[in-house]
C-alpha cells in the first residue's frame, strides 16, 4: 500500500511541475476553525469578539423573540464544532412551499417550530412540498464575499458545452451572481443574516445604513457581475459602491412584526457586529501535506470531483483553495427537495465548500450523511459518473481520498459532540464537575458517561425514527454540559380537551420536533391542548437520586390538612414507587431517568433491565435493538450521579441574608425547600419535589398519570441565576417574571412579593441568584 501512496503522489507532484504555475494562495487568511482570519485589524478583532457575544445571544420574548420561532440564538444553528460552524441533525429545519413554488408561511418559507402563544406551531397553511435543511458552516464567507462574479461565472457550463456531463449554472440574487445557501440564491452575507433572525428568530432588524456598511470588512470586494457587466452597481463614489453591490440581497427597508417589543430589535450596531464577525471567521486552516493526503487528492481529481469541487476561485486577495466553483448543479431525484430558489430547481443544489468540512458532520444540504463516505455515496445526477469511480475504487483508495479531504482543515477539532477532543474535567463542586474528589479508578467511567452525554447519535446508531434531540447534550448545555436548555429546545407535549378535563391520546403525550424525514412528526388529530416543557438542569440528580422516599412523603398535605393554601402530593407511580424528577415528578430514579430520556428524546431502543420500567425497547427503525447498551446506560447513569450540585456564588451575604428571611416570610418555603439525605445530611435544592397546583385559572396542561393537567412539580432553585429560561414552558426569562407567573397554590406568595418595596424584592432576587 506503501508503495501505492507514493506512486499516486509522485504522479501528482509530477503534474503539479510539468503544468501551469499554481496560483498564489494568501498566507494569512488561515486559522483554526472559528477564529478571527489572520488580515483582521486591532478594531475589526474588537468587533469579531463582540459579534461572537451577539451569535451566543439568547433572545427572549421579553426583548422580542417570536411570536413565530426555531431558535433563540444565531449559535443555535451554527454550533459544530465552534461557534460559526454547521448544525447537528436536531437543529435541522424545514422548507415549505406551496403548489406554485411559492415560500408560505411568515417565515418565508420556513417553518417554524414554536409561537410564543402556542406551544407548537401548525404546519402553515398550503404547505405542499417540504424540504428538510441542515445549517452551513460560515468559515471564510467573508473571502467568499470578496470572490468577483466573473470568478464564478467562468466556470458555468449550463449548456454542457464541452460534453464532460456537468452543467454548472450561475444563481441570481437581485441579478447578482449569487454565492451564499443550499442554492446559491444569496449574494449578501447581510441579507443572509438578516433573513435567518427573522425566519427563525423573529427578530426584526433595519438594513445597515450607508455608513455602516462601508465599515464592514468586505467593503471593497470585486461587484458582482450580469452577463460580464456591471450592471446594477449603484453610482456611488469609492467602495461604497461596491458594498452596495454585495449587500443587494438584504432588504431595502426595514423587516417588523406585531409583537409587543420594539422594532427593530436587534440594533444597528449588534447587527453591524454579528454581520462583521461572520466576514472575519478565518479560511480553514489545511494540514501540511502528507504522502497519504496526496495520494487521496490526486484521486479526486482523477475521479472527477474536482470538476466540480473546484480547489480554488480568484479573489482579490489571491486563489482561494474553498473547493467548490459556487455553482447549482443537478444531483439527481434522490437528492432533489423539489424547493425552487432563484433559478435553482429542485434538484439542484450549491457546490458545497470543503474547506473545513472533517469537523462539521453530518453533511449534505438535510443532514442524511452521517460520514463523509456515505456524502458521497448519495451524489447523483451530475455527480454521477464521480460517484460510480469512487465507489469502483479499493478499500485502500476510497481511504486515501477520505484522507486528503480530512486534511483541508478542522481535523483536530473534530468531535463526536461538542466538547472538544481531550476537554478536561472539571474541578470537583463546579458547573460540570464532579461532585468531591473522584478515585482514580472512578475517572474513567465519569468521563465514559460524559462522552456518552455528549454524543451525536447517528441515523446508523439508531437516532429516531422521531426526535427532540440527537444527543443529551443537546438539550442539556447551559452554561456548561449538564445544564438546562433555551427555549429553542423546549419539548412539546399533547393532550386532549374532553369535557373540561385534558386527557392522553392514543399515541402518547409527546409532539416530537424532529424526524429522519423531511415531515413533522405526526400528533394526534384530537389533540387540541399543547404544553410547552423546558429543559431542568441535571446538576445535583445524584443527591436528589439518593433522597430516601419518606422524606418527600413526609411534606404531603393532599388536602391541606395545616390550612396553608398548599396541597402538595407525591407522584406515586403504579408500582408504588416515588417519582421525583421530570416537570411532573414522573420519573423515580436517575437510572430510569437515563432510559427514558434516550427513548423519548432520542428514539434510542434501551435493554432490558431488571426493575426498570422507562424506555422504549423495540421500534420500528432498520437498526437491531437495543440501539444502546446496559454497559453505556450505566456509565451515563454514574456521570449523572456524579456531577456536582450548583455552587452557591455569594456576592452580598447580607443582602442575600436579607433576601433569604423574605424569601420565606413571604412563603415561598412553603414549596422551595431543602431535603435530607438517611443521615440527615441536608440537600439544598430548594424543592419538595411534590405536585402543585400553580396554574392560571382555567388553565389546561398535559396531565401525566395521577399527575393532573394543572399539577407541576416544584421546580429546585439551585443554580437559579445560571439556569434561564424559568418555568415549565420556558417562557420566562426574568426571575422576576416566574414569580409574578405563580398562580393557584402559590398565588399568596406571589402577591406577597409583589408587595415588597423595591428593595426588598431586590435582596429577595439576590438571595435567589446566590443559589
Amino acid at each position: 500500500m506503501n508503495d501505492r501512496i507514493h506512486t499516486i503522489a509522485a504522479a501528482a507532484l509530477g503534474l503539479a511541475l510539468t503544468g501551469c504555475p499554481s496560483p498564489e494562495v494568501p498566507e494569512d487568511i488561515f486559522g483554526d476553525l472559528g477564529e478571527v482570519a489572520p488580515y483582521a485589524t486591532e478594531e475589526q478583532r474588537a468587533t469579531f469578539d463582540r459579534g461572537l457575544d451577539v451569535m451566543a445571544r439568547q433572545w427572549t420574548i421579553e426583548d422580542g423573540l417570536g411570536p413565530h420561532f426555531n431558535l433563540s440564538s444565531c449559535g443555535g444553528c451554527h454550533e459544530r464544532p465552534v461557534p460559526g460552524g454547521g448544525g447537528p441533525r436536531y437543529r435541522n429545519f424545514l422548507l415549505v412551499h406551496d403548489e406554485d413554488d411559492s415560500p408560505v408561511g411568515p417565515g418565508g418559507g420556513v417553518q417554524q417550530q414554536f409561537h410564543v402563544d402556542r406551544s407548537r406551531h401548525p404546519t402553515h397553511e398550503g404547505t405542499s412540498t417540504v424540504a428538510l435543511r441542515n445549517a452551513i458552516p460560515f468559515f471564510g464567507v467573508g473571502l467568499i464575499a470578496e470572490l468577483p462574479g466573473e470568478a464564478i461565472e467562468a466556470h458555468a457550463d449550463p449548456d454542457d458545452a464541452d460534453g464532460d456531463g456537468i452543467s454548472g449554472r450561475v444563481n441570481r440574487d437581485q441579478g447578482f451572481v449569487g454565492r451564499f445557501g443550499r442554492k446559491s440564491q444569496t449574494v449578501s452575507v447581510e441579507g443572509f443574516i438578516r433573513g435567518p433572525l427573522f425566519n427563525h428568530l423573529g427578530i426584526t432588524s433595519n438594513p445597515l445604513p450607508p455608513e455602516l456598511k462601508a465599515a464592514l470588512p468586505v467593503p471593497s470586494a470585486l461587484p458582482g457581475t450580469v452577463g460580464g457587466t456591471r450592471e446594477g452597481l449603484i453610482e456611488a463614489d469609492g467602495d461604497v459602491g461596491v458594498v452596495r453591490m454585495h449587500q443587494a440581497a438584504a432588504p431595502d427597508s426595514p423587516i417588523t412584526d406585531d409583537d409587543a417589543a420594539p422594532d427593530p430589535e436587534i440594533s444597528e450596531e449588534d447587527l453591524f457586529d454579528l454581520v462583521s464577525m461572520s466576514m472575519l471567521l478565518a479560511a480553514p486552516e489545511p494540514d501540511p501535506p502528507t504522502p497519504e493526503s496526496e495520494a487521496g487528492h490526486a484521486l479526486f481529481d482523477e475521479i472527477g470531483c474536482a470538476d466540480c469541487h473546484r480547489e480554488s476561485l480568484e479573489g482579490p486577495r489571491g486563489s482561494i483553495p474553498l473547493y467548490s466553483d459556487l455553482l447549482l448543479h443537478d444531483m439527481g431525484e434522490e437528492m432533489a427537495d423539489g424547493v425552487r430558489m432563484g433559478l435553482a430547481e429542485g434538484s439542484e443544489f450549491r457546490t458545497q465548500p470543503l474547506w473545513g468540512v472533517a469537523a462539521v458532520q453530518p453533511y449534505l444540504h438535510d443532514g442524511r450523511a452521517d460520514t463523509l463516505d456515505e456524502a458521497i455515496r448519495w451524489h447523483g445526477g451530475e455527480a454521477q459518473r464521480a460517484r460510480e469511480a469512487y465507489e469502483a475504487l479499493s478499500d485502500a483508495d476510497r481511504a486515501l481520498v477520505i484522507t486528503f479531504l480530512e486534511s483541508l482543515g478542522g481535523l483536530d477539532q473534530r468531535s463526536p459532540g461538542l466538547l472538544p477532543p481531550d476537554a478536561p474535567v472539571d474541578d470537583p463542586g463546579t458547573y460540570g464537575g464532579p461532585r468531591t474528589d473522584m478515585a482514580e479508578a472512578d475517572m474513567p467511567r465519569f468521563e465514559q458517561g460524559r462522552a456518552i452525554f455528549d454524543e451525536d447519535f447517528r441515523l446508523s446508531a439508531g437516532l429516531g425514527p422521531t426526535f427532540n434531540g440527537d444527543s443529551c447534550r443537546a438539550c442539556h448545555f447551559q452554561p456548561v454540559i449538564g445544564g438546562s436548555g433555551p427555549i429553542d429546545v423546549n419539548v412539546t407535549r399533547q393532550a386532549i380537551l374532553m369535557g373540561g378535563e385534558a386527557v392522553v391520546p392514543e399515541m402518547g403525550t409527546m409532539a416530537h420536533r424532529q424526524g429522519v424525514h423531511a415531515m413533522r412528526p405526526p400528533i394526534d388529530d384530537a389533540s387540541d391542548v399543547f404544553e410547552l416543557r423546558q429543559t431542568p438542569a441535571i446538576f445535583g440528580l445524584g443527591l436528589v437520586d439518593e433522597i430516601p422516599e419518606a422524606e418527600i412523603l413526609a411534606h404531603e398535605d393532599p388536602e391541606d390538612a395545616d390550612g396553608d393554601g398548599i396541597s402538595g402530593r407525591a407522584h406515586v407511580l403504579p408500582d408504588g414507587r416515588v417519582g421525583r424528577l421530570g416537570w411532573k415528578a414522573n420519573v423515580p430514579s436517575l437510572a430510569e431517568f437515563s432510559r427514558d430520556g434516550m427513548s423519548n428524546e432520542l428514539g434510542v431502543t434501551v435493554p432490558d433491565q431488571p426493575g426498570m420500567t422507562f424506555g422504549n425497547a423495540t421500534d420500528d427503525d432498520a437498526i437491531p435493538d437495543p440501539e444502546i447498551t446496559v454497559e453505556e446506560l450505566e456509565a451515563l447513569t454514574f456521570y449523572m450521579a456524579q456531577l456536582a450540585p450548583p455552587p452557591r456564588t455569594r456576592t452580598d451575604e447580607a443582602l442575600e441574608d436579607q433576601g433569604e428571611v423574605l424569601f420565606a416570610d413571604v412563603g415561598c418555603t412553603g414549596c422551595h425547600m431543602s431535603l435530607a439525605l438517611e443521615d440527615g445530611t441536608p440537600v439544598p435544592l430548594f424543592s419538595d419535589l411534590l405536585l402543585h397546583d400553580v396554574m392560571p385559572e382555567g388553565a389546561h396542561g398535559v396531565p401525566d398519570g395521577p399527575a393532573t393537567d394543572r399539577e407541576m412539580r416544584t421546580a429546585p432553585l439551585w443554580g437559579l441565576a445560571e439556569t434561564a429560561p424559568y418555568m415549565h414552558d420556558g417562557r420566562s426569562g426574568t426571575i422576576e417574571d416566574a414569580i409574578a407567573r405563580h398562580h393557584g397554590e402559590a398565588s399568596a406568595s406571589a402577591e406577597a412579593y409583589a408587595a415588597l418595596s423595591a428593595e426588598e424584592r431586590e435582596a429577595l432576587l439576590a438571595f435567589l441568584r446566590s443559589l
